[in-house]
């Protein structure tokens, strides 16, 4: 049952990434998921994996395991927990601490792919994370023998450094306009975006980017590269874990 079919979920993360709590109506309930008017569940993308929390209301908590974006944000209740219905006042919470650390975690794989990109001129390939552990993969042909640990202490020395990192929306045009802004092999913003979102590492880092982040690189914590692997000819897989 829909309510308001027109209206669609306020995206309260892509403004606030310290939120965790929050009051929302319920838009949509069915065996499809949960649809609020209000969420700051992030629903997934660029390698970041969704949030989880609990939805609670009227004495009752539904767990949340789950997000996924399609014309809009759809929550993915406990398949043993009840529905809250349309028009139902709830109030949402994320799990803060699997938040923090993909928070922490992206923030830090962003910093990662800045000091490569500085440092070898090479662009991002692929990548993937969970809290605290992440991979990322480079076009890179040739590297050389302390590798790994001239890379780790790079990105150390910009966690100190204490970096801001800001996020801003900026009209499609003038975001393309900034100097490698797509840090991907391939440009994965669709071409129907009108506005493009921007993480900037500031001194280090700018990309295009829908994820959540901390608010300076020192909130990154300690970062260690565990492996760093050959893919196949030219290219590298750099694995990492966050540290406190």
């Amino acid at each position: 049952m829909t309510a308001t079919p027109h209206l669609h979920t306020q995206r309260l993360e892509l403004d606030d990434q310290t939120l965790r709590e929050w009051d929302a109506t319920v838009l949509k309930s069915d065996g499809e998921g949960l649809v609020l008017d209000r969420s700051a569940f992030y629903p997934g993308g660029g390698g970041q994996p969704p949030d989880e929390g609990v939805l609670v209301w009227g004495g009752v908590r539904t767990r949340i395991v789950g997000v996924r974006k399609g014309d809009d944000v759809v929550l993915i209740p406990h398949d043993e927990d009840p529905l809250p219905p349309a028009g139902t006042a709830v109030r949402g919470a994320l799990d803060d601490e699997r938040r923090t650390w993909l928070m922490r975690t992206h923030s830090g794989l962003h910093l990662l792919s800045g000091v490569v990109f500085r440092d070898f001129g090479a662009l991002v390939t692929g990548g993937n994370m969970e809290p605290g552990t992440a991979r990322m993969d480079f076009n890179l042909p040739e590297v050389p023998p302390d590798f790994k640990a001239s890379i780790e202490a790079a990105c150390n020395v910009e966690v100190s450094q204490d970096r801001r990192i800001d996020v801003k929306v900026l009209p499609r045009e003038e975001a393309f306009a900034i100097p490698d802004i797509i840090r991907t092999a391939t440009n994965l913003v669709p071409p129907e975006l009108a506005e493009v979102r921007i993480v900037d590492i500031v001194g280090l880092d700018t990309q295009a980017d829908g994820g959540t982040h901390v608010e300076s690189t020192r909130w990154i914590g300690k970062i260690e590269v565990l492996k760093v692997e050959n893919k196949g000819k030219g290219f590298r897989r750099l694995r990492i874990a966050i540290r406190d």
